[in-house]
């Protein structure tokens, strides 16, 4: 796997192709992995990667459809990602909780504020919910992190019988015919759900090159256990999502890297959403796989940062 690494990024780097077989040559694969990870460490290398990329709504590498919906306008908006470019799909008017601003607990009647995955379809269920419904991950890991509770947050249909109120205990509504339509466009497990009060935090190609740049050297501070630096990385306010904070983690990694264990870690396939909030900060959510080996765990699945943007620094909120 590290020679097909190589190989993908070979000709993105400012060094001459001869130069880096000549490394190779006298001092062998890892020298030149050190080069190219420099690459990625470099700001200016990401700057050149995004400038022709479309980023309105994110950066998306294994994600095809983002859904959006504005809770003020009541207004849901299906876009397409094909090869970094958003076309829109579908729109249709909505309905969403009684109450304004972000859910918080059971029962407060508000439609959650953030960025949500469809966890599955339902179908055959009472006739009130319409034909169908999309069952989000609502509370996530975020939500767990900030205490907030609930459940059962779905974007689903109209009475099949009857009419209905004009709001909904928090979950997002919309008329049946356009509901399947809607449902019709998607792969459930390439599309994300955001939802906001009115528009979407502006996603910046500088903020992108700052968050990708900052991962790959956070990974390989994390890679060869420098621990100051590594831990430089996380935010005070940082949580996990049962709600410990900082110093609980700031403990567990200590005694971790004193360890001083030889690792391998790789980090691929990146989905970087803009996250609203109503604290009205800089935040993305960032899902990525992860392959770590060591000589006491090997792990391979999903790895998910919350990061803010402190005084144009990237820093973690949140690590799962």
């Amino acid at each position: 796997m590290k020679i097909v690494f190589l190989i993908i990024i070979f000709f993105s780097t400012n060094i001459f192709a001869k130069d880096l077989v000549e490394i190779y040559r006298l001092k062998g694969l890892n020298e030149v992995e050190k080069i190219l990870n420099s690459q990625l460490t470099d700001e200016k290398y990401w700057d050149e990667y995004f400038k022709n990329k479309d980023i309105t709504l994110g950066y998306y590498e294994t994600k095809k459809y983002i859904i959006y919906t504005q809770k003020k306008h009541k207004k849901i908006f299906l876009y397409e990602n094909n090869n970094h470019n958003f076309t829109k799909l579908f729109s249709n008017e909505v309905i969403t909780g009684e109450f304004d601003g972000d859910k918080k607990v059971e029962g407060d009647k508000k439609t959650p504020i953030g960025v949500y995955d469809i966890v599955h379809k339902k179908e055959n269920l009472d006739q009130f919910y319409g034909p169908l419904a999309l069952v989000t991950s609502y509370p996530n890991t975020f939500d767990k992190s900030k205490n907030k509770n609930g459940y059962g947050i779905w974007i689903h249909g109209m009475p099949l019988n009857g009419n209905r109120e004009k709001y909904t205990e928090g979950c997002i509504a919309l008329d049946n015919e356009n509901l399947l339509k809607l449902d019709s466009y998607l792969n459930h497990d390439k599309t994300l759900i955001i939802t906001a009060d009115e528009n979407i935090p502006k996603t910046s190609k500088s903020d992108l090159s700052k968050i990708m740049a900052t991962i790959y050297s956070w990974q390989y501070a994390w890679k060869v256990s420098n621990f100051e630096e590594y831990i430089n990385f996380y935010s005070e306010d940082f949580r996990k999502k049962d709600q410990s904070g900082f110093k609980e983690f700031y403990n567990y990694k200590k005694r971790v890297f004193d360890k001083d264990e030889i690792k391998d870690i790789k980090l691929y396939n990146f989905d970087i959403s803009p996250y609203p909030n109503e604290e009205n900060k800089i935040f993305y959510r960032i899902i990525m796989d992860e392959i770590y080996k060591s000589p006491t765990v090997d792990f391979k699945g999903k790895k998910e940062l919350i990061v803010t943007l402190e005084n144009n620094q990237v820093k973690i909120l949140l690590e799962d």
